[in-house]
């Protein structure tokens, strides 16, 4: 008897604590909530759905709800009793307090069965029946409970951000099933089941790779995630795997194992929840042979050679891209012979099969690789996260990264010249240009094209014709003829020559023709990364290269360089034959105005063909607006692109760098 006496009272303690422990969490948020001007109590759903217009109400019947999605009840009448964390406030001496505690013995010696009654509106749980029962188990930091769902379904609304984004997880729940997945870009839900569209694990056990994808890699990511600090950042877990899958793909299971490699990848969904802006580096960097120190000390303690590794997605024969970084490549090996020493791997497989490309440069020994295709970024930054010591840089203007650096061309810079010289010359008004793909980079070459047509000759009318070929000459041939026979007198060919290979290219004049036959060619946009590759080598061997840090605000990690004319890194070529020499002279002033930063080609006021004022007149468009263009200025003749949905483009740069796609 005694002994059951005792048992009572040191349960009657226990329960005490354990209660008054909770509500002292319920009251403390409750007291932080009013101070900050929140409601203190628990949100009701009749209150939320006031204003609200449900064009539908269906039942779910009984599934497993994530313990953190429910933030509230069905009446306004059970809210007052719970703090916003539904922690209860009702003192100990209580009748509910009473059952809380018993609810919560039950819970440690049998556990919580039931399923509760709760309603879903806008992915959020609202409890009709079971309040209690929440409580301890988020008490109890419990992960999901069973519950009877019925769900609210608001009538859509275009312009409100919320109730677009739940319909997208109404169109992905409906086909995977999947409930606990959120994200803070209403595109994750059809990025995340593009991929599962794709993903075709083994399923033994379940029934669909749905539950096979929630149970073997959602749900040991998540835990994973959490463990290493994900809890943390204010990005859904749901966002960090889609990121985390972007680059690493779908595995067929998340194991232990893997929380390294998540714990690596921490800093760049870092980068994403505190939505870190890239500091755009626009001016080359000092030329380090000034550096009188560090000239000294290298002679004192000569360093060992660094070696440096460019890899191409195409072979130095077939691609004008890939001879233009050749003779980069070329270009710092015989400046810096002594200092370095450089090696090529062609016709990298633009897919995630460059990763393996990657590593082995890494596990050879290079201190630098130069990845020049932006198709490389995902491969390259997951070798980057595996080879911290390496320093990987990838040519693209639209992906940063805080383990990758990023690198481009302003190239509009030199096409703006081109357009100069064209409106000068046309005797039809009527200018083509010839587009690879409608992706933003092009787009905004193309824009600057024609607003330096358009500057010398207002009347010019520039014909835009796409050949969704990169480096290919196959259907581009039937584009040029269909610009001809559009009145364009004058062509902008939007490819790089190729060495030893005649083909058109720069700006030409269809109709004319040398003496040999070919086409005369007055000018064309050429790069020389050669500049750049010699600068940021230079960097590395004066031991400046950890200084480049300072080049950036404190706040910021992300680093893309973006070089132009008075880098010369990208600079134009015209013909002193075939230009005028009126119009040389306003080439080169035009060139100087841009070197020394007295004029900018993107300058306002700028209207697009539709008459909407894009750039006010007194502004100048940011690096956002130049590299994530999607619209035509005046003088252009047409509409940008949009692909079918499901549409596959010839080459993997149509997907990465941002073609648009109907919805």
């Amino acid at each position: 008897m005694f002994n059951t006496e005792v048992r009572s009272i040191m349960f009657e303690h226990d329960k005490k604590d354990i209660y008054e422990s909770a509500s002292k969490i319920g009251r403390a948020k409750y007291n932080s909530n009013l101070a900050k001007g929140l409601p203190g109590h628990l949100p009701s759903l009749d209150s939320v759905l006031r204003n609200a217009e449900i064009v539908s109400d269906v039942s779910l019947g009984t599934i497993e709800i994530p313990i953190k999605k429910i933030i509230g009840t069905f009446s306004h009448s059970r809210s007052n009793i719970f703090a916003t964390n539904f922690m209860p406030l009702a003192p100990y001496d209580s009748e509910f307090a009473a059952k809380w505690s018993s609810l919560y013995n039950a819970h440690i010696n049998e556990g919580i069965r039931d399923p509760i009654k709760v309603c879903e509106y806008l992915n959020w749980y609202y409890v009709i029946e079971g309040n209690k029962r929440v409580s301890v188990l988020k008490y109890m930091n419990a992960v999901s409970i069973s519950g009877e769902v019925r769900r609210f379904i608001p009538k859509m609304d275009e312009n409100d951000p919320t109730v677009r984004k739940y319909y997208q997880f109404l169109r992905f729940n409906k086909k995977t099933g999947i409930y606990n997945i959120w994200f803070n870009d209403e595109d994750g839900f059809s990025q995340l089941l593009a991929m599962l569209e794709d993903y075709n694990p083994d399923v033994v056990f379940e029934n669909n790779k749905y539950k096979y994808f929630l149970n073997h890699v959602y749900n040991p990511f998540r835990e994973a995630y959490l463990k290493v600090g994900g809890e943390h950042l204010g990005i859904t877990t749901g966002d960090a795997i889609l990121a985390y899958l972007n680059i690493y793909g779908i595995p067929k299971r998340i194991s232990p194992d893997d929380r390294d490699r998540i714990k690596k990848f921490l800093s760049e969904l870092s980068s994403m929840d505190k939505k870190e802006t890239v500091s755009v580096s626009t001016e080359p960097l000092e030329d380090s042979r000034k550096n009188l120190f560090s000239t000294i000390t290298t002679f004192a303690f000569p360093k060992k050679k660094q070696r440096i590794a460019f890899a191409y997605a195409m072979d130095r024969e077939s691609s004008g891209w890939t001879y233009a970084h050749e003779l980069g490549r070329q270009h710092i090996q015989h400046m810096l012979l002594n200092e370095i020493d450089t090696s090529i791997v062609e016709n990298v497989p633009e897919t995630t099969q460059a990763y393996d490309y990657f590593k082995k440069l890494a596990e050879d020994g290079n201190d630098i690789i130069f990845a020049t295709r932006p198709t490389f970024i995902k491969p390259t930054l997951k070798a980057a996260l595996e080879f911290p010591d390496v320093k990987f840089l990838v040519c693209t203007a639209t992906h940063s990264y805080k383990n990758v650096i990023t690198y481009a061309g302003r190239i509009f810079e030199p096409r703006f010249l081109l357009g100069v010289i064209a409106g000068s010359l046309t005797k039809s008004n009527v200018i083509g240009y010839m587009g690879e793909y409608p992706i933003s980079e092009v787009i905004a070459s193309a824009n600057a094209f024609a607003l330096g047509a358009r500057m010398v000759n207002p009347e010019v009318q520039v014909k835009i014709a796409w050949s969704y070929k990169w480096d290919k000459d196959g259907r581009t041939r039937n584009r040029m003829i269909e610009l001809q026979e559009m009145g364009a007198d004058f062509i902008s060919h939007d490819s790089l020559p190729i060495p030893g290979k005649v083909k058109k290219y720069g700006l030409y004049a269809p109709e004319l023709t040398r003496a040999d036959g070919r086409e005369v060619h007055f000018a064309m946009p050429i790069w020389h990364w050669g500049m750049f590759y010699e600068k940021i080598v230079r960097s590395v061997l004066s031991g400046s290269w950890k200084a480049l840090a300072d080049t950036i605000e404190a706040d910021t990690n992300l680093l893309h360089f973006w070089w132009g004319l008075d880098s010369g890194v990208v600079d134009i070529f015209y013909s002193l034959t075939h230009v005028p020499s009126e119009t040389q002279k306003l080439v080169d002033f035009m060139r100087k105005m841009m070197i020394e930063n007295e004029f900018e080609p993107f300058a306002g006021p700028i209207y697009d063909n539709k008459g909407n004022l894009q750039i006010p007149s007194g502004s100048t468009a940011t690096h956002d607006q130049i590299i994530y263009m999607d619209w035509f200025v005046q003088g252009i003749d047409g509409d940008v692109p949009i692909l079918d949905k499901g549409e596959r483009s010839d080459d993997p740069l149509t997907d990465l760098l941002g073609v648009r796609r109907k919805d």
